[in-house]
């Protein structure tokens, strides 16, 4: 009796790069992997989308299209490549017009793109059925998604067997078409007897015909036995990732996969061992500089309490890094297990698993439920969609006088369509106020970036890449690392600190004369001396200003939202301290700045 073939995907390029690097690695240094990968006999891969999509405008200054491009160049046009889109999200946080969700798998299918692996994290199916169309409207395979995890220790209501098979059912009933069916745990949490019962009910309720699969990740330290337990329960296919991206946070080994399947009636993909392990020793090559976060190896046992998705640890970890607030990791944990339980148990998958992290973090930060991150408190409002069960009433109740909104049960989709933001009209004139070419990519780029999108296109996006040369020191808190490429030989003008003095350094290479003068200041007023009851406006965390909602001479009543930062991709408020006056401002939209770096003052 011959063995069952078992479609391996290879998660590599995509869920394994985002898995360990948050996403940030440039295709020039990864693409030698993938020719060694088509030459090992993949012909299956996820190559983009998701957080994949974002992070290239974000971190690379790459343009994700033209990375697709020069990936189907590699491998083919027989290889299925595959993206991940998140409903009617596609690859963006917030929710999209069906103008923006069509011209995602128009521009996806334009650049190479097989199949699109489609999920909605909160499990509704409304979510699922447009996006589903225009997948199939431009040929591409369409991969329907059941988002999966364990709920927090005490916690009943849905992730359970019963719950998957209604969400299933619905998919059925309301006839989204699709040509596989993928079970999507993104945290790794789910046991493996769940897995079984899951996969087994499936297979009943769909037939031998319709292929099936399962993804999960190492981080709650269960894959293994979960993939063993789809394979057993019938599953066609499953995901797996190269070493050094394999493991951890990530999917589990190719090679540690056919080791755990050997004498067992499964065949892995065709794979031959030999092949595989010169591929990976490629990779090795190909990534040996990349700054590997200890986090994204490591299996945690507190993970099935509080769920946190391989891929998107390791981004926002890699985020609190950047804020120095690195050490509160082990908080915002352990805060998140009662985000979950309050929050309507939406997966914790992106974009859910973001929004349970900013108010996990918000919670750590500034106390519990003092301030509601946005995306979370929309969520909880209904402005996603329809949550598996019930929020709390007390924390919707919070939100809506948080944010100032009222909660909804109307489509998402037709909110969207509303909004003059999300539509192509408004990035072409965005592009075109620019002098910005008007592609259909370039709108798109806009229209799911935002400003930093316009920011990549007029090539003022930074360069963000994590390099072991690019640091020489081991503490996280007191070293920044990679913002760029190593500073070694670096030549141009940088802005340096002393005793709190700042001074522009202009640095040559040899012994070329180095001019040192105090540092220009910020173009804002400067500061007034405090008087009376007056005081500083401190930033409450370290981040960017994204919006200042005073100017010299307002008058303002203590607890007004006199500015807006940015950090950890959520908005954080910042209060008036007292009743008073502006009298100064101290920083400016787009300056960085430090926790308790005052950016106003009140007299």
């Amino acid at each position: 009796m011959s063995k069952k073939y078992i479609d391996v995907m290879d998660t590599t390029f995509r869920d394994g790069f985002q898995s360990v690097f948050g996403g940030r690695v440039l295709m020039e240094d990864f693409f030698p992997a993938v020719e060694a990968a088509k030459e090992a006999g993949i012909n299956h891969f996820e190559f983009g989308g998701g957080a994949r999509f974002q992070s290239l405008f974000f971190y690379l200054q790459e343009n994700a299209f033209d990375m697709m491009d020069k990936f189907r160049e590699i491998v083919g046009p027989e290889a299925n490549l595959q993206t991940l889109a998140r409903g009617i999200n596609t690859v963006m946080l917030d929710t999209g017009s069906r103008e923006l969700v069509e011209m995602h798998a128009k521009m996806f299918a334009k650049h190479g793109v097989t199949t699109i692996r489609n999920f909605d994290a909160l499990n509704d199916v409304q979510n699922l059925e447009y996006s589903a169309e225009c997948i199939k409207k431009y040929g591409l395979n369409h991969e329907v998604v059941v988002t999966l995890m364990d709920l927090p220790p005490g916690c009943e209501g849905a992730h359970d067997v019963p719950f998957y098979e209604k969400t299933l059912r619905n998919i059925l009933d309301a006839g989204v078409p699709f040509d596989s069916i993928c079970f999507k745990d993104a945290s790794g949490t789910s046991s493996p007897q769940k897995v079984f019962d899951t996969i087994k009910m499936a297979r009943n309720l769909v037939g031998e015909d319709t292929h099936i699969r399962l993804h999960t990740h190492e981080t709650a330290g269960v894959s293994v036995a979960c993939y063993l337990a789809a394979l057993d329960a019938g599953a066609d296919g499953i995901d797996l990732a190269a070493s050094p991206v394999s493991g951890g946070t990530s999917q589990p080994d190719i090679l540690t996969m056919m080791h755990a399947v050997k004498g067992m009636n499964y065949d892995l993909g065709g794979l031959e061992i030999s092949k595989v392990l010169k591929y990976q020793e490629t990779l090795q090559s190909c990534l040996k500089d990349y700054f590997m976060p200890p986090e994204a190896t490591q299996v945690s046992p507190l993970i099935p309490f509080s769920p946190m998705p391989g891929g998107a640890l390791t981004a926002n970890t890699q985020m609190m890094r950047d804020n120095g607030t690195l050490d509160k990791f082990p908080e915002v944990i352990k805060a998140m297990q009662e985000v979950v339980e309050k929050g309507g148990y939406g997966t914790s998958v992106t974009p859910v698993s973001q929004f349970y992290w900013q108010q996990a973090y918000a919670n750590v930060m500034f106390g519990p439920w003092k301030q509601i991150a946005p995306g979370y408190g929309k969520m909880v409002l209904g402005y996603f969609g329809k949550t598996p069960v019930e929020p709390d009433a007390e924390i919707v109740k919070l939100a809506s006088e948080k944010l100032k909104l009222e909660p909804t049960s109307e489509n998402p989709l037709d909110i969207a369509d509303r909004d003059e933001k999300k539509t192509m009209a408004y990035w072409e004139g965005r592009l075109k106020e620019e002098n910005i070419e008007t592609s259909d990519e370039n709108i798109f780029i806009a229209a799911a970036c935002d400003e930093k999108g316009i920011a990549f296109l007029k090539g003022e996006s930074p360069l963000n890449v994590r390099k072991v040369e690019d640091s020489t020191c081991e503490n996280d808190k007191e070293c920044t690392l990679g913002e760029g490429n190593s500073m070694s030989n670096a030549t141009g003008n940088y802005t340096v600190v002393v005793d709190g003095q700042k001074f522009n350094v202009s640095i040559a290479e040899g012994n070329a004369d180095i001019q040192v003068t105090p540092a220009a200041q910020s173009e804002a007023p400067a500061a007034a001396p405090t008087n009376g009851g007056g005081a500083d406006v401190e930033a409450t965390v370290a981040g960017n200003v994204w919006k200042m909602n005073i100017k010299v001479g307002d008058t303002v009543k203590q607890g007004d939202i006199v500015a807006i930062l940015e950090a950890m991709k959520m908005e954080i408020d910042v209060e008036a301290p007292c009743d008073g006056t502006v009298s100064a401002i101290l920083a400016n939209p787009g300056d960085a700045v430090e926790e308790g770096q005052a950016i106003a003052t009140i007299s």
